[in-house]
């Protein structure tokens, strides 16, 4: 039916028109952004999975940072534990040599010095092994622990070991010396078990950096799995955009072609009256 007061043609025309516009729009903007799903009025259920998951990467971003430092904090007690390893060598050198019956007064009390000298080294190790705080060494803490889940609940934990003179570790006194025969030759087993020790401490302090090493990866594994999962639900496929945009542009000429003919249609009408 032609009427000059309705034109069907024309308005079918309008609306693929308008619904190829539409589409348009929503291609340009997955180019522009880069995403298929940028907010919740794309695709509310895809969009809140993807903020979820989002809130797990900030979480294993944050594991990180917490296993980084408390890395940082083993590292130092360790390089402070080698230090005083280095040490009680020496001082095991020292107090032999002081052991032995043919030496004179005037070269032990110069072992002896040498022998102090070290021996309060070992205290100002212990002092200065500080990172963050947190001094794994010097008994002021009992541990270290650093978060091990994006929601807080796991940890990763080491122990501490005390390292000061007089301790269970260092068993070498505060005031302890190889200034006579006797005392140098006590001082030797003292010196050795010490060694033994802080050996023995350093191994596990070495066990407690690997499990943070260990947990550090495996977030930032997780991490990048869950990131790869979020692109894989919201990041637009520029390939197949790029053909979308190519055909609706070809869409969106086509229509505007047929609407322009759907307005033609009522001039047929005057044909009618010649």
């Amino acid at each position: 039916m032609l009427s000059v007061n309705t034109n069907s043609g024309a308005m079918i025309a309008l609306q693929y028109l308008n619904n190829t516009q539409a589409g348009l729009a929503q291609t340009q903007q997955h180019i522009n952004s880069g995403f298929k799903v940028a907010g919740a009025a794309d695709d509310g259920a895809v969009y809140a999975i993807a903020q979820n998951m989002r809130g797990d990467v900030a979480g294993y971003a944050s594991v990180q940072d917490s296993l980084a430092r408390g890395m940082s904090v083993v590292d130092v007690a360790m390089s402070a534990s080698q230090s005083i390893s280095d040490l009680l060598i020496q001082m095991k050198g020292k107090a032999l040599s002081a052991s032995d019956a043919s030496l004179d007064t005037a070269s032990r009390q110069a072992m002896n010095q040498d022998f102090v000298a070290l021996r309060d080294q070992i205290t100002t190790i212990v002092k200065n092994a500080l990172f963050n705080g947190f001094n794994l060494i010097d008994g002021s803490t009992t541990q270290i622990t650093a978060l091990a889940s994006s929601d807080g609940t796991r940890k990763v934990t080491t122990s501490a070991q005390k390292m000061t003179l007089s301790g269970s570790i260092v068993t070498v006194k505060t005031t302890s010396t190889i200034s006579t025969q006797t005392k140098a030759s006590t001082m030797v087993g003292l010196v050795a078990a010490s060694l033994k020790n802080v050996n023995s401490a350093l191994a596990k302090l070495s066990a407690g950096s690997k499990k943070f090493s260990i947990q550090a990866n495996f977030a930032q594994k997780l991490s990048d799995t869950l990131t790869s999962g979020i692109g894989n639900l919201v990041d637009a496929n520029m390939v197949m955009e790029s053909a979308k945009l190519q055909a609706l542009q070809v869409r969106q000429q086509l229509g505007v072609q047929a609407l322009s003919i759907a307005n033609q249609a009522p001039n047929t009408i005057l044909s009618l009256f010649r």
